[in-house]
């Protein structure tokens, strides 16, 4: 029974199956098909001669040789096998787009000399109106809009506009440059500044308005001498308390006025200059 079983598995075993029984392609290249597909390969001398003979061809005005021939290197370097890989693609992508770029700055950029204008400097009664952005996220404090003025800069008539502008301000005035208000920190003090912000309107714009209205009333009403206010003295507590707050001692002695700098350092205790 074992025998008969053995030679029966001998039998079944001993019939080899062809590649085409099994449903498999024979998949072969023959030395004529490899002729015709392989390309030749060129030595550094022969591509530095390829190269400097397009380079003579080329009758444009523009210097994008390089560029034309780094696309050709980009062609043979990753176009000629069928198959490439992902991350030859992706290379493949930003050198393209590295060209692109390069054609812009060469022919493109030339053209915006057309749209040149002369530098103009800023006039100094210009408002500073600070925005906040979140990069297009909304937000509500993308509506707020804070707007800064220095009073010196304001069309008021005299010291006695100066003073009632002052009063109308009340808190919003400060001696010295608010520190977020886009003020740089070295500007003369003079009056004081202004600053004015608003958030009541869904939009920015409409904020804005509204800063501008107030201001425009606060200074016609500041022109109007009908009634000077001069025996009204100006109320700084609100100066006094953020200056308690920040525990520098600037309430003491003065400082809120006159800030002491490296100016007032006595010239006497300086070393005398050879």
């Amino acid at each position: 029974m074992a025998f008969r079983l053995a030679s029966h598995l001998t039998r079944t075993c001993a019939k080899t199956c062809t590649r085409a029984e099994l449903g498999l392609r024979s998949y072969h290249a023959s030395l004529p098909n490899l002729a015709r597909n392989a390309k030749p390969t060129l030595t550094k001398s022969e591509k530095r001669a390829e190269r400097k003979a397009f380079e003579d061809e080329s009758d444009t005005q523009f210097d994008m040789n390089d560029v034309r021939w780094a696309e050709q290197e980009l062609e043979s370097d990753y176009l000629d096998d069928d198959t490439v890989s992902a991350a030859v693609t992706l290379q493949h992508s930003e050198h393209r787009q590295t060209l692109h770029y390069l054609r812009l700055i060469e022919h493109e950029m030339p053209k915006l000399v057309l749209y040149r204008k002369p530098f103009k400097p800023l006039k100094s009664d210009c408002l500073i109106v600070r925005s906040v952005s979140y990069g297009g996220e909304e937000h509500p404090v993308t509506a707020k809009r804070v707007v800064t003025v220095a009073v010196d800069d304001l069309p008021l008539k005299n010291a006695a506009a100066v003073h009632k502008f002052k009063l109308l301000a009340g808190p919003r005035w400060t001696i010295r440059p608010p520190t977020d208000g886009g003020v740089s920190g070295i500007a003369e003090w003079g009056n004081g500044f202004v600053k004015i912000s608003c958030e009541d309107f869904a939009n920015p714009e409409q904020n804005l308005k509204w800063i501008s209205d107030r201001l425009d009333i606060m200074i016609k009403e500041a022109n109007t001498l009908d009634e000077t206010f001069k025996d009204v003295p100006l109320d700084i507590r609100h100066m006094y308390s953020k200056a308690r707050k920040a525990k520098k001692g600037e309430h003491l002695r003065g400082r809120l006025f006159n800030r002491p700098t490296i100016r007032d350092f006595p010239q006497e205790w300086l070393p005398a200059s050879s």
